[in-house]
């Protein structure tokens, strides 16, 4: 092309007269100028589009391959920030557990250096798991619903998942093991039963249960002789009695617990100690309280399914409003 541009400057500068002869040698050159193939507009329009051939499809065209995602409508700000509600009440109902939880290790002294040990039957133990676990989970949720973080809304909806398929399995297992239930209570009541002086969560759980149904220690009244404080060897007050809940009347005066009501109860034999304290064990009595609850338990873990998969379906309409492909987007 440089060439070519010269030759045309060359010709086309003001030239002084020429003559005859000059004239016919001048003649075949530009003719043989004329001759020569000049680039039209066509060609480099057809450069043009081969070099296009060569860039990305994505580039040449970015709304197929980078679709704008449409702007959410008035139904999915509604589930959003309903979204966003739902999980904030569970984290506020998840700190309260965990604060209870943690007033009461430190009330009683369970996370000092020598009652750690004990720290595994602390019935307040599962308050600090249970809130520790809603609180993290319902963060999760409440900022992925806010900030529109498909990161946190993956994250709560996995957890939720996981809570879901672990309740199912559990009640899978105590169905499958029912007919062990008995022996599960049995054992329960039993650690409750040794640990009844040390544990102030665990007494007051024996007393309500002895109370409310009207039973004695496990399978009698005097299986509270496996108590080191109440068996009849102790060295305390307490030697041969058992708790003021086993009483018929444990009231003083209608109106204040006679804690001495028992006392000794362990030496009199049954005849007699029947018109003091119930003679029968809770096992039996509590087995029996569970068959009959049945169905309010049922219908409580349903309820709760039912709260966890509402939450769970909000949160995957919030996450497919913010990721075209959902949860796997």
């Amino acid at each position: 092309m440089a060439p070519l541009r010269e030759r045309l400057s060359w010709l086309l500068r003001p030239r002084r007269a020429v003559g005859s002869g000059e004239s016919s040698r001048l003649l075949p050159q530009a003719s043989r100028l004329a001759e020569l193939p000049y680039p039209s507009d066509d060609d480099n329009d057809e450069g043009l589009l081969v070099e296009d051939t060569h860039l990305p499809a994505a580039e040449q065209h970015p709304e197929e391959w980078c679709p704008v995602p449409p702007k959410p409508g008035a139904f999915s700000h509604c589930v959003r920030y309903l979204a966003f509600l739902w999980n904030l009440l569970f984290l506020l109902l998840g700190l309260l557990a965990l604060g209870v939880g943690v007033w009461g290790l430190l009330a009683k002294g369970s996370l000092q250096h020598e009652r750690l040990a004990l720290l595994g039957s602390d019935p307040m133990l599962l308050f600090v798991l249970a809130g520790l676990g809603a609180s993290a989970v319902s963060l999760a949720g409440c900022l992925g619903a806010l900030r529109s973080s498909a990161c946190l809304l993956r994250f709560f909806v996995g957890a939720v998942l996981a809570f879901v398929g672990l309740e199912v399995l559990g009640g899978l297992l105590l169905f499958a093991a029912r007919r062990r239930l008995r022996d599960a209570l049995r054992a329960a009541l039993l650690l409750c039963l040794l640990h009844y002086q040390q544990e102030p969560d665990l007494r007051l759980l024996v007393d309500e249960v002895q109370r409310a149904l009207s039973c004695c220690g496990l399978g009698s009244y005097r299986d509270w002789e496996s108590n080191p404080y109440f068996n009849c060897s102790a060295p305390g007050v307490q030697a041969c009695s058992v708790p003021a809940s086993c009483c018929l009347d444990p009231l003083q005066n209608g109106s204040v617990t006679n804690d001495q009501c028992a006392l000794g109860v362990l030496r009199l034999g049954d005849m007699e100690a029947a018109g003091v304290v119930h003679l029968g064990g809770c096992v039996v009595q509590l087995g029996a309280w569970l068959r009959g609850q049945a169905g309010s338990i049922a219908t409580g873990a349903a309820v709760l399914v039912l709260l966890e998969a509402a939450g769970l379906l909000m949160a995957l309409k919030v996450l497919a409003d913010i990721v075209p492909g959902g949860v796997w987007g």
